[in-house]
């Protein structure tokens, strides 16, 4: 039976790997108000447009696929780190760029993002959970994925009003759970699983 410490433990420890997966949903659903002002300001064709859309999943792809034995290699939660900091500077980068190619790379680079955070949050999550709740904490990346999609049409809707430049503020604001994000790995334990299987009992 867990004691009430553990459970507010695994609580905390579980909401902070979660936001994985509201920066998976956020990325994903904050280009349905992007792409207008993007498509304008940049003059982009339909090819154009279609690319930007679709090339974070290019990358997606490459998060997936290397993401699972680095975690092996290295560590659940320095992976979720790196995740992070990927979040972090395509946001950044997504918010300062100037011509086409730089807005594709850091679009990729959100991407791989999001691939290494929809493989490993619930990975670490399941890792760290008793099989008694194993079910509940699993399921709360799946419910801060949902949470991210909300946050991101709030606000493209409150930030679309304010000029040519909009776009580049809907794209910023991820900075801030990706920083915080960042900021709160560093405070959780890594990987029961993964420290058995690396002989660190």
């Amino acid at each position: 039976m867990l004691q009430s410490t553990q459970k507010r433990f695994l609580a905390l420890v579980t909401i902070i790997a979660a936001l994985g997966g509201f920066l998976f949903g956020f990325d994903m659903a904050v280009v349905s108000g992007i792409i207008e002002p993007v498509k304008n300001q940049f003059s982009l064709s339909a090819a154009s447009e279609g690319w930007f859309v679709s090339s974070a999943l290019l990358g997606c792809i490459a998060g997936v696929a290397f993401s699972g034995s680095l975690s092996d290699s290295i560590g659940r939660k320095k992976v979720l780190f790196l995740a992070a900091i990927l979040f972090l500077i395509s946001a950044i980068g997504f918010s300062f760029s100037e011509n086409y190619s730089i807005l594709i790379s850091f679009r990729v680079l959100a991407g791989m993002a999001v691939g290494v955070a929809s493989n490993i949050s619930p990975l670490y999550i399941s890792e760290i959970a008793p099989a008694s709740i194993r079910g509940r904490l699993a399921g709360s990346f799946q419910v801060n994925i949902v949470t991210g999609i909300l946050v991101a049409y709030l606000v493209n809707y409150l930030l679309s009003g304010i000029g040519e430049d909009s776009w580049r503020y809907m794209l910023g604001v991820m900075v801030v759970p990706a920083a915080l994000f960042a900021i709160l790995l560093r405070s959780i334990p890594e990987s029961p699983r993964w420290l058995v299987l690396n002989n660190r009992d």
